[in-house]
């Protein structure tokens, strides 16, 4: 018996729906840039992303190039679509009860910790590194979960949703760390100007105000304020995605609404310029000898070894305490593989980059560590997974994550 004909156009569509896609789609983005900036015509893409773009009424602290609007400006909606996803997951989904909130979080708390201190480590006796020590501490979930998803029945419905949850998480730590030690100094005019615009936003929620335009408006204004305020303009995606009314019985909710106009743009032109921007580093004069400089090889072992000892030793250890469950149906030893990939820092990384070492010579090694690191913790977790025999625990009716 054949089996039915399924057109093409809907290959498609379930591709362009599917997080394999836009994964794939940042990818050769990515690589394009990386060409472009190593061909014939490195100059011509060099000029593109430094086209100037400014507006003079966001003063002298607005973006004033292609680039600078993409990291500085588009990048507000994909922090709007992290914290969006962080929300809903709170409301009803794997983070809705603090047993479920707890392994993730504290794997999370670790993967920054311990990242951090491996790089310092690397990098001590050299000052001028001291400000990249952000860089490894995040997980991009954009290309884990599509991974874990490659591998189909070789991780546990429960393993996936504790890796989804505590990618999450590892972006809230990021941005975080963004807003407080990757600002500029305080402005304090601006910042009580933010803090106005933010109360306007908590008050419109807390009236039930459910008109998008209320929270696009206020987000444009709070993203204006932050601009001159010394903390990263980003942040207002963050703040208002928190303020966005959730799920009641009045049809759909604001932050759904929101959440399904703006993910698709961030997945497939936010992120793809992003990735398009950032990667075109030129590899001309590099040796390999280089990635043992202290920059690349901290970011490096800081992904590969400080980001799953971290995650698995404070995941393992808040499960010895019994102070969380581990994942229904996930053994520890598939636990250590989904840790492997929590050193995929592509996205979050390279945005730390660019703030920590804007304008230096240090700008490209930290790159060629981000992707080399990636590289390998994706490599690393994947074989990991696909090649070492599980033995896959019982699924626990109490804890853990539910199937």
């Amino acid at each position: 018996m054949t089996a039915p004909f399924v057109p093409a156009t809907a290959h498609v569509r379930r591709f362009l729906k599917s997080s394999a896609g836009g994964a794939s789609f940042l990818l050769l983005a990515s690589l394009a840039g990386f060409v472009l900036a190593n061909s014939p015509w490195a100059a011509g893409y060099r000029t593109l992303t430094t086209l100037p773009l400014k507006f003079p009424f966001l003063g002298k602290r607005g973006p004033d190039n292609i680039a600078a609007w993409v990291s500085d400006g588009l990048m507000t909606l994909f922090f709007l679509v992290v914290i969006l996803e962080i929300k809903k997951e709170i409301v009803s989904g794997h983070l809705s009860s603090l047993r479920r909130v707890a392994l993730p979080l504290i794997g999370a708390v670790g993967g920054m910790v311990v990242p951090a201190l491996t790089y310092l480590l690397v990098t001590w006796g050299h000052p001028e590194a001291t400000s990249g020590w952000a860089i490894p501490v995040a997980t991009d979930a954009a290309f884990t979960l599509p991974i874990i998803l490659a591998l189909g029945r070789r991780v546990s419905p429960g393993g996936r949703a504790w890796l989804m949850a505590l990618a999450i998480f590892d972006d809230v730590l990021g941005i975080v760390v963004i807003a407080l030690f990757y600002g500029s100094a305080l402005y304090w005019p601006a910042l009580l100007a933010a803090v106005l615009v933010t109360a306007a936003l908590i008050g419109a929620n807390r009236a039930g105000i459910r008109t998008l335009w209320a929270y696009g408006s206020g987000g444009v204004l709070l993203w204006t304020t932050l601009l001159d305020s010394g903390l990263h303009p980003t942040l207002a995606g963050v703040i208002t995605g928190l303020c966005l009314p959730a799920g009641d019985a009045r049809g759909a909710a604001p932050l759904d609404r929101v959440s399904s106009a703006v993910t698709p743009f961030v997945t497939w032109i936010v992120l793809p310029l992003f990735g398009f921007m950032n990667v075109g580093i030129s590899v001309a004069g590099i040796k390999p000898d280089m990635m043992l400089e202290a920059v690349p090889l901290g970011i490096i072992l800081g992904l590969m070894i400080g980001k799953p000892v971290g995650v698995f030793g404070a995941t393992l250890l808040s499960i010895r305490l019994k102070v969380a469950m581990l994942p229904a149906g996930t053994s520890t030893g598939m636990l250590f593989g989904l840790s492997l990939l929590c050193g995929i820092g592509f996205t979050i990384s390279l945005f730390v980059a660019n703030l920590a070492f804007s304008g230096s010579d240090l700008m490209t090694p930290a790159k060629m560590g981000i992707f080399t690191g990636s590289a390998l913790s994706a490599l690393s977790g994947w074989l990991w997974l696909r090649f070492i025999p599980q033995t896959v625990t019982r699924p626990s009716e109490e804890g853990g994550f539910p199937r």
